[in-house]
């Protein structure tokens, strides 16, 4: 029990610091695609940019190599289908969710629907064993601690909906939502057949850690760059050639915060499962997007108070749905022993 209070604890942590990487990323890919005129096409460079540090990476470390061999040849057992590497569409139709919808509905409309996306989204998958535990039992503070967390993110962004956005529109952010969930649960898959899942390999636990991580970021990265390759080529052919590439060696972090944040996501969700690691990376992301206000004010201006409490109130939502959930009858017992509640 102690075991498995320890491993929730540190899971979400994990989460916790994936949703502070996600905030990252998306500031610094916000200023590229205005400096660029092309919110796509800056998600194509972060994106490459992030998959170049990977390749890198794998070259350079044997275990991420084994990684990646232990794909392959699950992938030829069938362990591990052909559909089952497609993660990375989620993130591409995240971004392209952005592009298309983010500045009509507002940040915080579009912010709100994700949320709503990834919290059904992680139950859905959890209970039907999509992610790599296998199926997680749908209990009551995993219930309350989603709607904790959506209620948590109204509050956060309440000041900034307006009133006259076309709410149909939200529809999809609510399905990137939906889509980050199901590709959190598919890189874990991927991370478990990299890392040799059931096996004992002779790997320290670094190595280990490295060769799940690795590869499951490596893939993910492919198959979105290749998506959103697409998406900026109709862009370019619709709207025109962008600007000039700028300057600011910053703008161009998005990529390796991206690598972070896809490659520690993949490894949390063995471990806590999909609703926990998209409610702890939502909190992540709601606390590191108040720091970031308060220290890097942007031209909405500093935090209010709306906002520090829906702040709060993310982490308490995290917390609840952690909590453990008594399993009353022993057939449920028997059933569901190793699903963590």
């Amino acid at each position: 029990m102690a075991s498995q209070r320890s491993r929730t604890l540190v899971g979400l942590a994990g989460a916790f610091v994936t949703g502070m990487f996600i905030v990252g990323q998306a500031r610094v890919n916000a200023e590229l695609g205005a400096e660029l005129g092309d919110g796509i096409l800056a998600a194509v460079i972060s994106f490459g940019l992030g998959l170049v540090l990977l390749l890198i990476l794998v070259a350079l470390l044997r275990p991420g190599r084994r990684g990646l061999r232990r794909v392959g040849s699950a992938r030829r057992r069938g362990t591990l289908r052909s559909w089952q590497l497609l993660g990375g569409l989620g993130g591409a139709l995240l971004v392209a969710g952005q592009g298309v919808t983010a500045h009509v509905l507002g940040t915080a409309l579009f912010t709100v629907a994700v949320v709503a996306g990834q919290s059904s989204g992680g139950l859905v998958a959890d209970r039907v064993g999509l992610g790599p535990a296998g199926p997680r039992a749908t209990t009551p503070p995993r219930v309350v601690g989603a709607l904790l967390m959506l209620g948590a993110v109204v509050l956060s962004v309440a000041p900034s909906i307006s009133s006259d956005a076309p709410v149909a529109l939200a529809l999809v952010p609510l399905a990137a939502g939906l889509a980050i969930a199901t590709q959190q649960a598919l890189n874990g898959r991927v991370a478990a057949a990299a890392g040799g899942a059931g096996t004992q390999t002779g790997d320290g636990e670094r190595d280990s850690f490295v060769a799940s991580v690795l590869p499951a970021a490596t893939i993910n990265f492919v198959v979105g760059l290749i998506a959103l390759v697409l998406a900026a080529l109709v862009a370019v052919l619709v709207l025109g050639p962008p600007n000039p590439l700028p300057g600011a060696w910053y703008l161009y972090l998005g990529g390796p915060f991206g690598a972070i944040f896809i490659g520690l996501g993949a490894w949390v969700v063995g471990q806590v499962g999909v609703l926990l690691l998209s409610l702890g990376a939502v909190a992540g992301q709601v606390v590191g997007a108040l720091v970031l206000d308060l220290v890097l004010p942007s031209a909405a201006g500093t935090p209010g108070v709306t906002t520090v409490l829906g702040a709060l109130l993310t982490l308490v939502a995290a917390v609840v749905a952690a909590a453990p959930w008594p399993l009353r009858r022993r057939g449920d017992r028997e059933r569901t022993a190793d699903l963590p509640s």
